[in-house]
């Protein structure tokens, strides 16, 4: 079988990423900390990201409407995308419920990466040069270091250890749903239709969790998300765009040097904290900063 660029599956290796590639995942990475910048913004994070979810198919319809639908191969890899997007969902919660946001998201984000490119040669048949090893790597170590530079815990140690152990664990998640896109967009060959397909079922589950949650609150909730829907429409769109350019990216580029560079969000994230919100950059941010250009320039050259 072959991807949209008309290579077989599984037979991008190296780790070098053309200019191209890297500059549409770098624009991806923005709009990833874009919206969760948008979430940042409001007052109650956890109903803003269920709405952004929810409000996924009034985006994907349409798209759907215009692309048209995946082809019956892709069908198998979304279905098991969404599937693995639950128990996402259900580990994001609980990493959430136990640690605080600054802890727990680096080290998701920062160790998911890793985990890709340890199964991308199982899994993808997808091997990585010296070079591009070394950036993947370089990579995670910046979004962790940059990440936990504002790092707090306000509960006990065993929370703590709790909040780290499922962060880990979601880090594992994420890399299975990385890789099972990579392998379904691949199969696919039309990354607009795919990403469309599984914005279409993917954030439901969650919306009824949160719902499930606010079920003795129905009322505040509804009155919150009605203030708050414009806004989260915007997240969603720049959500479905950030993952559309990087399953995209997937088809010219090997998986875990994608998922490493989509990791830059963090970056983003950080700078768009220091500009608006008035947050203290600091040196441990400048280290990760610096830390996360090195191994996006070694996964360029890799």
């Amino acid at each position: 079988m072959a991807d949209a660029a008309g290579l077989p599956l599984g037979a991008l290796n190296g780790g070098a990423l053309s200019g191209g590639v890297l500059a549409a995942v770098l624009c991806g990475a923005a709009l990833h900390a874009s919206w969760n910048a948008l979430i940042k913004s409001g007052t109650d994070q956890s109903l803003d990201t269920a709405l952004i979810h929810a409000l996924g198919p009034l985006i994907a319809l349409p798209l759907l409407a215009w692309v048209g639908w995946p082809p019956a191969a892709a069908w198998p890899y979304i279905g098991l995308s969404t599937l693995i997007h639950i128990g996402y969902y259900l580990a994001l919660a609980s990493a959430y419920r136990h640690g605080d946001l600054g802890l727990t998201y680096p080290l998701m984000r920062g160790g998911a990466p890793l985990l890709v490119a340890l199964g991308g040669g199982l899994w993808i048949g997808e091997s990585l040069s010296v070079v591009g090893w070394a950036g993947v790597v370089t990579v995670s170590a910046g979004v962790v270091l940059l990440g936990l530079a504002r790092a707090g815990h306000t509960g006990s140690e065993a929370q703590r250890r709790k909040a780290v152990r499922v962060a880990l664990c979601n880090a594992a998640i994420i890399a299975l749903y990385t890789v099972v896109d990579g392998l379904g967009v691949r199969a696919s060959g039309q990354p607009l239709a795919y990403v469309a397909a599984l914005f279409l079922f993917d954030g439901l589950p969650y919306f009824a969790l949160v719902m499930w949650q606010r079920r003795a609150r129905l009322a505040e909730a509804r009155r919150y998300m009605g203030r708050r829907w414009p806004v989260a429409a915007l997240g969603t769109a720049a959500s479905l765009g950030s993952y559309g350019i990087a399953l995209w990216a997937m088809t010219r580029a090997p998986v875990a040097a994608v998922a490493a560079v989509r990791e830059t969000s963090v970056l983003f994230a950080a700078l768009i904290g220091t500009w608006l919100l008035r947050e203290p950059f600091g040196w441990q941010r400048a280290a990760g900063t610096v830390v996360i250009v090195a191994g996006v320039m070694a996964l360029r050259l890799g």
